[in-house]
């Protein structure tokens, strides 16, 4: 018997605000969070523009004893899991403790810290080295720092694959939950790689845009002016329960968890081949009982790069067939940038704000068709619809991964 799973708490920390609602608003409007960078001084790199976290108050969810023993992006996770926990209501007690876990993924992990110690390290040699330094970067630590937190003592990890790692980290949740393995988790992504590494490492693949005259207009997927992504950081996180279990104490249900695809394409270290993507969400179609006519929404992973989108709409279109061009698709990346780890968990939290309050995310900066990119990506513009089922998808680097399904929920349900 699978158990149904629902979504009863939703926290973002991302470049349109670091409340939900804020976030939300903010993508309804097709506001665009990239910037010049500010974070350190990019005038040497190639790319000098990203998608900043630029309100996020460290000092209301962590102390600055707790802070030195925490990258940023462990402190983003934090703050969107406290958001989601105050969003749920649930209340993790020695009753419940053993069956809540936590599952967060990270793709990257402490590349600040990473950088800062190393410079300490040539300037001082081992004499000022900081013994948080591994317990700081280490991705498992966004999620160990969650579960003590909050006195979660169910399965605690993070999953790590590159840009699909947060879709990972729900999904996983999900199937824990559905299986019977857990009753409610503490799920999503966080990431901030927005350091001079970071930046300068993607720019050297030429992954990124380097439309640096142009910050709010540099991430635009689908568009044929497209040049590369912008990385962005930040943290979306999702409280999932079993559904009799929120029905029981009266939780409010945003909406339902329906299913989970994940796969690899076997093909490349970071070229995306159209048959993963395709045989993916076909996975999660499959997982939930659901038929390409059941879809009305797909949140794509679309990142703003040639190659990606041109092959998520070849996979759309072979999946769904005559479907396609009745399908709406757009990517939320647009405005938030490229979250890399983070991506799937701030994606699902969006999915699930678009299908609550039928509303369709819009894909700013839609100015030229291209050819390749054919489909409805709700161009420039959010659109209200009768949106019950949605998919939100993730793909990254190595050729991993992830599609969820989403459905929305009545208020009589």
């Amino acid at each position: 018997m699978r158990r149904r799973v629902a979504v009863t708490g939703m926290g973002l920390v991302s470049p349109l605000g670091c409340e939900v609602e804020t976030c939300w608003q903010a993508i309804q409007d097709g506001v665009s969070g990239v910037k010049r960078i500010t974070r350190f001084d990019p005038c040497n790199h190639a790319s000098k523009i990203a998608a900043e976290v630029r309100d996020f108050d460290v000092d209301e969810f962590v102390s600055k004893k707790d802070r030195k023993k925490m990258d940023t992006f462990i402190q983003f996770g934090l703050g969107a899991a406290t958001r989601a926990m105050e969003d749920s209501g649930l209340v993790i007690d020695d009753q419940n403790a053993e069956r809540v876990g936590v599952i967060v993924g990270v793709g990257i992990g402490g590349l600040q810290t990473i950088e800062e110690a190393h410079l300490t390290y040539l300037e001082t040699g081992l004499k000022r080295f900081s013994p948080f330094f591994i317990p700081k970067l280490i991705g498992n630590l966004a999620p160990a720092q969650i579960s003590m937190r909050f006195g979660a003592k169910g399965v605690n990890f993070a999953t790590t694959s590159a840009c699909t790692s947060g879709a990972h980290g729900v999904g996983e949740a999900f199937r824990a939950i559905r299986d019977g393995y857990l009753d409610a988790a503490i799920a999503g992504g966080t990431e901030a790689g927005v350091t001079p590494l970071g930046v300068g490492g993607f720019a050297a693949m030429r992954a990124l845009s380097t439309r640096n005259d142009d910050p709010e207009g540099a991430s635009r997927p689908f568009d044929k002016g497209r040049d590369g992504f912008v990385i962005g950081e930040g943290a979306g996180i999702l409280i999932l329960e079993e559904w009799e279990q929120a029905r029981a104490r009266g939780a409010r249900i945003h909406a339902e968890m329906l299913g989970y695809g994940a796969n690899a394409d076997a093909f490349h270290m970071t070229q995306p081949a159209p048959s993963g993507a395709l045989r993916c969400m076909a996975l999660c179609l499959e997982d939930a009982g659901l038929a390409v006519e059941d879809i009305d929404y797909i949140n794509a992973h679309g990142t703003s790069t040639p190659v990606n989108d041109a092959n998520e709409t070849a996979a759309i279109r072979e999946l769904f067939g005559a479907r396609a061009a009745k399908v709406a698709v757009s990517s939320t990346k647009s405005m938030t940038g490229h979250l890399l780890g983070a991506a799937g968990g701030v994606e699902a939290v969006i999915t699930s704000l678009a299908l609550r309050d039928g509303i369709l995310p819009p894909t700013i900066n839609q100015e030229e068709p291209d050819p390749e990119c054919d489909l409805d990506y709700v161009p420039n513009v959010a659109r209200e619809a009768d949106c019950q089922v949605a998919l939100s998808n993730s793909f990254g680097f190595g050729g991993t991964n992830a599609t969820l399904a989403i459905r929305r929920v009545s208020g009589s349900e």
